[in-house]
């Protein structure tokens, strides 16, 4: 039903800063929660940012609060991560999901994936 694809992933310094994409397709208003997860190497997924796509409502990670913003634009069904003052401890695989439907940012279902875009922050 929901397709995601991220993008925008890269090589930059610490205090850095990247933009990630994350392109959907064949969401409807059911899937309004959509978030960023993580997967640092050698250690488990982790939540980044969530967003709702009907409200902006926005809920943060505390390791991310003040650097990491994230938003969406309607027109082009796209969301964002932005990523300021990047430090080592961001190096992951970033991934984007969806709401499997009827859910909602504060009780959430996260049930379509992307397949993930490589960060990598150099110290």
């Amino acid at each position: 039903q929901v397709q995601l694809v991220e993008s925008g992933g890269g090589l930059v310094q610490a205090g850095d800063s990247l933009r990630l994409s994350c392109a959907a397709s064949g969401r409807t208003s059911s899937n309004d929660a959509m978030a960023w997860f993580r997967l640092p190497p050698g250690k488990g997924r982790a939540f980044v940012a969530a967003i709702s796509w009907s409200r902006g409502s926005t809920v943060y990670a505390d390791s991310v609060k003040g650097r990491f913003t994230v938003s969406r634009d309607n027109a082009k069904n796209t969301m964002y991560l932005q990523m300021n003052t990047l430090k080592p401890e961001d190096t992951a695989v970033y991934y984007c999901a969806a709401d499997r439907g009827g859910g909602n940012i504060y009780s959430p279902q996260y049930f379509y994936w992307g397949q993930g875009t490589q960060v990598t922050v150099s110290s």
